[in-house]
């Protein structure tokens, strides 16, 4: 399918402000070092101060995915991008760690506007949805290849507050950007569906109960559990795989280049395990138009569940071994975002997407994280096999809920239009 002249915009629009979003957001550990010198505080308090900005981000998701529906989506999006970059010029002024904390706060609850708002927007205004997901899932990759690149190299010539200015000027012009954009933001939705004027309106707080009951009564509440599942093995993967192969024999004795002493042979493969992982997106992007969702779940999902056990084998081996693991592991890994993004779309409502995709990114980023504190305890009190066992288990029960979302009814619910609502 051809893109059309809405579609590409929406894509244009959805892909810059997706890569910015991360583009910021994994900035931000760039910048611990210098942080620790400047307010002169402790590594457990400035993690801790973090974290408060990091928590947000995923459960944010759920009353932006509400307010999405309210307002309208494309207006959401541009809140998020001005009220980032703005975050990001105010940590820049900065004189104590309160301020430090307030600002990284700000940012949080103003970057979990995006998630539900971009791809409530994709899900109702483009018609070659998997596409785009897939083009949406590559931009978001390339801001977290290029985020914390671009820090590292501007710390290295400029004053920490100076790069923090700079690298809100993107965001800046991401925001003009938005504003000249002209699409259609319902344009996928069929006629009788739901009206074209209310669709990316839906629900006030009276509804919210109302709605989420409707929509977990029917197959939401298997793509939400879906969805956890994926954030516990993401999570799980991508917070420790660097380290661990770090970790490995094969990388003993291998030093870094010039200049780049800071990283690590694993933190090169980690980087090369991203790049593989846009190639991921973007076929499984253009799979979600010829087959079931749900199909391409269960495949995905059991390829993770043998990744995951192949992981001790593989680590005995070579260095060619271990790269190609880590492109086959990138590949899944990514792959599966295009497909529960689009599952979304296919089991819930029009007029309640905005809602569906808060529900779904706080499954994704917030009881997802739970796979990190688990997974620590793992390493630190078993063993490494026991963790990829573990991840193993997850992706197992993940695909065994994609078989029984395979074989029950696509039909979704009907969630009931607010009366009044505001025009975006």
């Amino acid at each position: 399918m051809t893109l059309t002249d809405n579609d590409r915009a929406i894509a244009a629009f959805t892909m810059l402000s997706h890569a910015i979003v991360h583009w910021f957001e994994l900035a931000i550990p760039i910048f611990l070092v210098v942080w620790l010198d400047t307010f002169e505080v402790s590594v457990a308090l400035l993690g801790s101060i973090v974290a408060l900005g990091y928590a947000p981000f995923g459960l944010g998701a759920l009353p932006a995915g509400l307010l999405a529906d309210r307002y309208g989506p494309k207006r959401l999006v541009l809140v998020c991008l001005a009220g980032m970059s703005l975050s990001f010029v105010a940590l820049a002024f900065a004189t104590s760690i309160y301020a430090l904390a307030a600002g990284l706060l700000c940012w949080g609850v103003i970057a979990s506007i995006y998630h539900p708002a971009g791809l409530a927007l994709i899900s109702t205004g483009v018609e070659d949805r998997g596409t785009v997901f897939a083009w949406h899932g590559i931009a978001g990759n390339l801001g977290i290849a290029l985020g914390p690149f671009a820090t590292a190299t501007l710390l290295l010539v400029f004053e920490w507050r100076l790069v923090a200015i700079a690298l809100a000027v993107p965001g800046v012009l991401a925001t003009g950007y938005g504003l000249t954009a002209r699409f259609d933001p319902t344009a996928a939705l069929e006629e009788g569906t739901i009206s074209r004027d209310d669709a990316t309106e839906s629900g006030s707080g009276s509804s919210f109960v109302a709605n989420s009951r409707t929509l977990f009564a029917g197959s939401f509440l298997l793509v939400f559990a879906i969805v956890t599942v994926v954030g516990l093995y993401y999570r799980g993967v991508l917070t420790y795989l660097p380290e661990l192969l770090g970790g490995l024999p094969a990388m003993d004795g291998i030093e870094p280049p010039d200049g780049l002493e800071e990283f690590s042979l694993g933190d090169y493969f980690y980087v090369g395990l991203l790049v593989v992982g846009m190639a991921g997106q973007y076929t499984a992007g253009k799979l979600t138009s010829r087959v079931p969702v749900a199909r391409g779940l269960v495949v995905v999902f059991l390829g993770l569940a043998l990744l995951a056990v192949a992981f001790v084998p593989v680590s005995t081996m070579g260095l060619g071994v271990i790269a190609l693991y880590c492109g086959c592991i990138g590949f899944s890994l990514f792959a599966i975002e295009p497909f529960y993004q689009e599952a979304v779309a296919v089991y819930t409502p029009a007029d309640a997407r905005g809602l569906s995709y808060g529900y779904t990114y706080l499954g994704m980023f917030g009881l997802g994280a739970v796979s990190i504190s688990l997974g620590g305890f793992l390493l630190d009190q078993a063993t490494m096999s026991v963790f990829f066992v573990v991840l193993s288990a997850i992706a197992l029960l993940g695909a065994g809920i994609s078989v029984r979302l395979l074989t029950g009814s696509a039909v979704p619910p009907r969630v009931e239009s607010p009366q009044n609502s505001a025009e975006d």
